[in-house]
């Protein structure tokens, strides 16, 4: 399938209504700024994209040739709405360091080796060797993950992708900009607060309904275009009390907090019409995969290593619905913030390396309030 070009990439051209989960968020209370309004443009619900073909797969819904995926939920009137959001000019970098993770958990991603080079006394320049992409605070493209069967997002196949080609490069986030309202679940705060706190050394499956809990405690609604972070707690947990030993010996028994595979839980995200959904830890969901649930297949191949991706949620929003998800994102300061001044919605700024043919980014994200 031949690629286009970033100027005749499908971008969206309405902005959707906002749905209350909860109070309406602090700014909404106040009356200072108004969501955007919408301009008549109705998004399939996950139900009606059962009719699709294939069926489940959002691969028309912006157009032949779409590279963007949700990505084009990042509307002008979202941007400028996210912009008037910003009250305090307070800024929160949700980066981690580059080498926060080594040696990465999942024990596929070396660590990298960065050296520098003088061409005279006053003068440096570098580079590295060894990079990962995905070793840190990251966002995965649209290349990351295929589903069986179908390949890729929009019918792509494997054999399309190589360095430097463009189809579903990380390249097109770059030149699209990810520029939106943010809105963080707390989930971490929100559990431990009710009396479930979250065990960081196991599968802790969070439903919808600990989704919607965690934004009516925090008075949190939705509009279509969000970017919405959830706090598990797992990366602070990882970097303070997981030892080097600890971290070797992870790949071998993978187990974290994140959302459930359930088939209501990738309704839900793509009912929300979130342009992007971050988490801070290794992969937005939970691991292991919830045994026996909707996405898992018969009869496919187990990995020799890293994660198995079947039952994973990875497949249907990635490869079916476009998602653009983001992994090891640092929440904490945020949320910190967050829970101290009760305004829960922010601006969100992440810029992925503009490189031909990506996978994945570092990224590069920061929340403005």
């Amino acid at each position: 399938m031949a690629s286009k070009s970033s100027s005749k990439r499908s971008t969206s051209r309405s902005r959707g209504s906002a749905r209350a989960t909860g109070r309406a968020p602090a700014a909404a209370r106040t009356g200072t700024r108004r969501a955007p309004a919408s301009t008549g443009r109705r998004w399939p619900t996950f139900a009606e994209l059962e009719a699709a073909y294939p069926p489940g797969c959002a691969w028309s819904v912006f157009g032949e040739g779409d590279e963007l995926g949700t990505i084009n939920f990042l509307t002008p009137e979202v941007r400028r709405y996210a912009a008037s959001l910003v009250r305090t000019g307070k800024t929160f970098n949700l980066d981690y360091a580059l080498d926060a993770f080594e040696p990465f958990p999942s024990g596929t991603r070396s660590p990298y080796q960065h050296s520098l080079f003088s061409n005279n006394p006053l003068h440096f320049d570098d580079w590295l060797d060894s990079f990962y992409l995905q070793a840190t605070s990251q966002i995965d493209g649209l290349r990351h993950i295929g589903y069986p069967g179908l390949g890729f997002y929009g019918g792509h196949r494997a054999e399309e992708f190589a360095p430097h080609t463009p189809t579903l490069g990380i390249q097109h986030w770059a030149d699209a900009g990810i520029v939106g309202r943010g809105v963080l679940l707390d989930v971490e705060r929100y559990l431990a607060s009710v009396g479930r706190p979250i065990d960081q050394t196991t599968a802790t499956y969070l439903t919808v309904a600990d989704l919607e809990a965690t934004a009516a405690a925090q008075g949190v609604s939705f509009m279509d275009g969000d970017i919405l972070l959830i706090r598990t707690g797992w990366a602070e947990y990882c970097r303070l009390h997981m030892d080097l030993q600890a971290r070797r010996e992870f790949k071998n028994d993978i187990k974290f907090p994140g959302l459930i595979q359930s088939r209501d839980m990738v309704a839900w995200l793509w009912d929300h019409h979130f342009a992007l959904v971050a988490a801070d830890n290794l992969g937005v969901e939970a691991a292991p995969n919830l045994p026996g649930n909707v996405w898992e297949l018969p009869d496919q191949e187990v990995p020799t290593k890293g994660v198995d991706h079947n039952g994973s949620i990875h497949r249907p929003l990635i490869a079916l619905l476009g998602f653009a998800l983001g992994e090891m994102w640092a929440l904490h300061e945020l949320a910190d913030d967050c829970a101290a001044d009760g305004v829960y919605e922010f601006m969100v700024t992440a810029k992925p390396l503009n490189l031909v043919g990506g996978v994945g980014s570092t990224a590069n994200a920061m929340a403005i309030k």
